[in-house]
This record gives structure tokens, C-alpha cells and sequence, in this order.
């Protein structure tokens, strides 16, 4: 099983607030890994304005959960405009995309399972 990484030390035992742990970068994507494990993943993203993720699949669900801000879903051609404290399930090998059409902060989880 994957140890901890010093990343996620620095967070354990420790009320977290998500909008603060990750900067907007100009005409960037920002990412932190909260949690980083085998059986499972959260990962903390800032976009700038204007910024998106291609068209992918994931083998797993993941939840999509906007932390601040606003972003637009796409998840099989259909769009989803999520506002804070807005979320979404995003099927497994299901294509899916996320755009920025502002700034926003968003908190990604995947589990990975069989």
C-alpha cells in the first residue's frame, strides 16, 4: 500500500480549507494532491479563467465538487454550469471535460475499485 506523501503529512489531523490550499496561476491549471493513495485519489485544482481539460475517460467514477467559483461539466457532450458547493459524478468511460469560463477551484475524487 503507498505510504503518505509529505504533501499529505502536512494536511493529516488538520481542518482543511480547500479554497486556500491552492493559488490561481496565470493561464494555468493548479493541482494538489490531497490525498494520494492506491485505492484512491484527491486532488485540489485552481483553473484560470479561460483554461480547460480535453475530452478524456476515466476506468472509475470520480466526484467533481466546485469549491469556488464556477465551471462548466461536460460529460458525454452534455454540459453541467456547477456553482460552489455544486458536485457531479462523472461515470467511468464516460468521455468528460471541464472548462473554465472563469476562475473556479474544484475538488476531484476518485476510488479506485474493481
Amino acid at each position: 500500500m503507498k505510504e503518505s506523501n509529505p504533501a499529505d503529512a502536512k494536511l493529516l489531523a488538520t481542518p482543511l480549507d480547500y479554497p486556500k490550499l491552492v493559488d490561481y496561476q496565470d493561464g494555468s491549471i493548479v493541482s494538489r494532491a490531497v490525498i494520494d493513495k492506491e485505492v484512491g485519489t484527491v486532488t485540489l485544482f485552481a483553473f484560470d479563467k479561460g483554461q480547460k481539460l480535453s475530452p478524456h475517460s476515466a476506468p472509475y467514477d470520480a466526484l467533481l465538487q466546485v469549491v469556488e467559483g464556477t465551471g462548466l461539466v461536460i460529460i458525454d457532450k452534455k454540459e453541467f454550469q456547477l456553482a460552489a458547493p455544486e458536485a457531479i459524478i462523472m461515470p467511468a468511460n464516460i468521455p468528460h471535460a471541464v472548462r473554465a469560463p472563469g476562475t473556479f477551484k474544484m475538488i476531484l475524487t476518485m476510488i479506485r475499485s474493481k
